[in-house]
């Protein structure tokens, strides 16, 4: 009789992000897309590590939940929280928000948690990790040309108002990290890593 394949979990991603969505595209594997309905509001006195490795973790285990019975699958969860000078920096959400972030980040470091979580309903195992991206943002950067960025981009639904992966790449001095997808939003790396651990077949499962 010939030999039964085994199938590798389902594996799904816990974002509403289309940043995630197109990074996670980059693997060449099929996955699926659920919103999680997690509160993203940071608890007093937490610190930014813990926050994103908290909400990644949350988002995971929230799509989790609502898995049928007996259904093997492998959850991503991403959280990415950004500070400047002790704060978190959230995602401005208008234009004037935008421009008052860059502007106070003229010449100044800000640190990137892209926090990431695999959660696997087979046997409940986490594996969670914080990937730290340092930003040190260009100092003569003009109100002119950061308005002018902002009108061409529009990138009011990310943390910290520059999109390293489009024009934003024009206000960076240096980007120091050990994965250069985690400042994106999804930490392939990490991610490719954690996969391989659980024993997803990246390659056999093209």
């Amino acid at each position: 009789m010939p030999e039964t394949v085994k199938r590798p979990p389902r594996l799904i991603l816990a974002s509403s992000s289309r940043y995630r969505r197109e990074l996670l595209e980059r693997l060449r594997i099929p996955f699926d897309v659920v919103v999680p309905a997690v509160d993203e509001t940071p608890l007093a006195g937490e610190s930014p590590e813990a926050t994103a490795l908290r909400l990644a973790q949350a988002k995971a285990r929230a799509v989790a939940t609502g898995l049928a019975a007996g259904d093997a699958a492998l959850v991503i969860g991403s959280d990415q929280v950004a500070t400047f000078d002790n704060l978190q920096i959230g995602k401005p959400g208008t234009h004037d928000n935008a421009l008052a972030q860059l502007q106070a980040m003229r010449g100044r470091e800000v640190l990137f948690h892209s926090a990431l979580c695999l959660f696997d309903s087979r046997t409940a195992d986490a594996q969670c990790i914080d990937v730290v991206t340092r930003v040190r943002f260009r100092g003569n950067l003009s109100d002119a040309g950061l308005d002018a960025y902002l009108r061409a981009e529009t990138p009011y639904d990310v943390a910290g108002s520059a999109k390293a992966e489009g024009l934003g790449i024009t206000l960076l001095e240096a980007i120091k990290s050990d994965d250069p997808t985690a400042l994106i939003g999804l930490p392939l790396i990490a991610l490719s890593g954690m996969l391989h651990a659980a024993g997803y077949p990246l390659w056999e499962a093209q």
